[in-house]
């Protein structure tokens, strides 16, 4: 799954002042990250603020980007939720043909235990051909989903190829690196931890700032992949105040007005969200025009 070994970014999901989706922003978005040495994108995850599309624009969204995208990037489609019936549902609905991977998330709310975790993620390998990377973000979803399910997941279905883990846990990044299959792929969701996890043999990143500062950070994850610590680190510390801010008040308020800034789109959000606050975006300005 060399596809998946890079930076991948969570694309944001556009929307004019009125917000309704910006489709042409949307494929300006689309462009700027093939132009500037992305690896992968990834469509309707929570940066995408997923949980406030409806399911028709989700399907003008993933035919935007495919239609724009013309089989150059490599695609990974969210797929997750807390209902393991309606997941499976929304799978086998979907036209999947130009999608590369699908990126699930573990349950919210639900706070399953780690045998549901594993019953949840195993219905869904069964319910398609399509390589699966595992989503652990506890700080959205209110439980950690531990190293041996994770493992036992990667072990028992071919299709489960990698995890995206977002605990903000070193000491978990180490355990899954230190007891995977060779071929199961250990990806950062953690923008501040990326460099490290690559350092410690992981896959790379699936990212949020990755997309406003693609050059910039597909060129240090690719340096942290060929060994080269002490070039990578050296971008890692010119980009440690912008990570920190984007995340200062909400995702994705914070990169939203990063692309605003860099003039690729508004930086408009849905209810609950709400913009960057004035202060923040003034931080945000300030280190975009130093840099």
């Amino acid at each position: 799954m060399q596809k998946f070994v890079g930076t991948g970014v969570a694309l944001v999901t556009p929307f004019s002042e009125d917000l309704s989706v910006d489709f042409d922003a949307l494929k300006k978005l689309v462009n700027y990250n093939i132009d500037n040495g992305t690896t992968y994108l990834v469509i309707n995850g929570t940066t995408g603020e997923s949980g406030t599309i409806t399911k028709q624009e989700k399907n003008e969204i993933i035919n935007t980007i495919v239609n724009e995208n013309k089989n150059r990037l490599p695609l990974v489609l969210g797929v997750g939720g807390n209902n393991t019936q309606t997941v499976i549902e929304e799978l086998k609905s979907l036209d999947l043909s130009a999608i590369d991977g699908i990126l699930s998330v573990a349950p919210y709310y639900s706070k399953p235990t780690q045998e549901g975790f594993y019953q949840h993620f195993k219905a869904i390998a069964l319910a398609t051909k399509k390589p699966i990377i595992l989503y652990n973000v506890p700080g959205r979803t209110a439980k950690n989903m531990e190293p041996a399910t994770i493992l036992r997941l990667a072990n028992d279905f071919n299709n489960i190829i990698g995890v995206k883990e977002a605990g903000n846990n070193q000491q978990q990044y180490l355990e899954l690196l230190k007891n995977k299959p060779n071929d199961f792929l250990i990806i950062s969701g953690d923008d501040d931890l990326a460099l490290g996890v690559v350092l410690a043999g992981g896959a790379g990143v699936i990212s949020v700032i990755g997309q406003a500062l693609p050059k910039e950070f597909s060129t240090m994850i690719q340096l942290g992949l060929d060994g080269k610590n002490k070039e990578a680190y050296q971008i890692h510390y010119q980009l440690m105040d912008i990570v920190s801010y984007i995340f200062e008040e909400n995702n994705p308020a914070g990169i939203k007005a990063v692309l605003l800034k860099k003039g690729i789109c508004d930086d408009a959000v849905r209810l609950p969200l709400v913009k960057a606050s004035e202060e923040l975006q003034t931080k945000i300005s300030d280190f975009i025009d130093a840099l």
